[in-house]
Order: structure tokens, then sequence, then C-alpha cells
């Protein structure tokens, strides 16, 4: 099995940044992609990012394109995203997850594992 643990999640004015963190543990997997979604309270769980594992290809929504960037480092085990100019729309619970087929899906369900999520808030 595959564990993912999220962090670097808190309370940020608009206009601030976080960056967050998914160190990865467990069952070793080669040349497969990493993504961040979101999913604010009594929505669907949207996506955010994507990475190939190499890092030479990414994938933004268009909500977050620009401001958003996401990163890996395979040595560490760990996936960043990096959010800067925050605004109160993107508070949400975010979630890393790895696509063992290795393909930049935007679909959560093309995902096969997840992390427990690190909760964003950004006050106006």
């Amino acid at each position: 099995q595959v564990q993912l643990v999220e962090s670097g999640g808190g309370l940020v004015q608009a206009g601030g940044s976080l960056r967050l963190s998914c160190a990865r543990s467990g069952r070793t997997f080669s040349s497969y992609a990493m993504g961040w979604f979101r999913q604010a309270p009594g929505k669907e769980r949207d996506f955010v990012a994507a990475i190939s594992w190499s890092g030479g290809s990414t994938y933004y929504a268009d909500s977050v394109k620009g401001r958003f960037t996401i990163s890996r480092d395979n040595a560490k085990n760990t996936v960043y995203l990096q959010m800067n100019s925050l605004k109160p729309e993107d508070t949400a619970v975010y979630y890393c997850a790895a696509a063992l087929a290795g393909t930049l899906y935007s679909d959560y369900r093309e995902y096969d594992y997840w992390g427990q999520g690190t909760q964003v808030t950004v006050s106006s």
C-alpha cells in the first residue's frame, strides 16, 4: 500500500501564501503521477493541479493557473503545492493523490491513493 500525508494547511489572509506538502511512504511504484484536489463544504472534489513522475509535465485548473505551482522531489518522496495570491474561494480541504497509470488526470476517480487532507482557510 501507499500512504500519503498532507501538511502545511492553515489560516491565511487573502493575498497571502501557503505551501502544502504531501509525503509518500509505503510501496514504491515507478512513473506515477501526483495530483492535488480540493473540496469545499457541500461541494464536489475539484481538480487543482497534477504533475508527472519526472516533474516535466504539469497541469492546472484554470482557477489556479498563474497562482499555484505544483512540484515534486522524488528523492524525498514529496510533492508540493505552492499557493500564492490566495482568495477566499480557495478555502477548502486539500488532498493529494497518486495515479499509478502516470497520466495527469483531472478526474479524481482516476487516482488510486489519497491522503487524509489538510484544511486551508483564506479570510477576506
